[in-house]
């Protein structure tokens, strides 16, 4: 299967791996899964980092190498069809970067693994 991690979902599997439902760690442990991290997930963060609404165990750059190296995680870029395919989603969810991560979702088939309820209003694969 392949999972999109979710900001918060990303950053618990890596900190706090008790926040994630023992499904959703089980699934981003299953070697058999990929996984798979939005940009705008990786620009939400750094603008925490920068603000102070987020401070990580380690350095952004290093997380997110070790994560490729470790667990296999692959990022997905931002291409122009993702942001073109904002204009058809209504607005359930209101925040720029949950948008996005909805959008590459719906367009390359992904499961997301959030606690995000509002997330199901697309009809897009949860796994939680």
């Amino acid at each position: 299967m392949r999972l999109m991690l979710d900001t918060h979902a990303f950053i618990w599997l890596d900190e706090a791996p008790e926040k994630l439902s023992d499904k959703a760690l089980a699934a981003c442990r299953d070697a058999t899964n990929t996984l798979h991290l939005s940009l705008a997930s990786l620009w939400e963060m750094q603008i925490k980092i920068k603000t102070g609404k987020l401070a990580l165990q380690d350095p952004l750059e290093g997380l997110i190498r070790r994560h490729q190296s470790q667990n296999g995680l692959t990022l997905e870029t931002i291409d122009l069809p993702d942001i073109l395919f904002l204009d058809t989603l209504p607005l359930h969810h209101r925040d720029p970067f949950d948008r996005m991560i909805i959008a590459q979702t719906m367009q390359r088939g992904f499961h997301v693994v959030t606690v995000d309820e509002q997330f199901a209003a697309y009809g897009v694969p949860l796994f939680w």
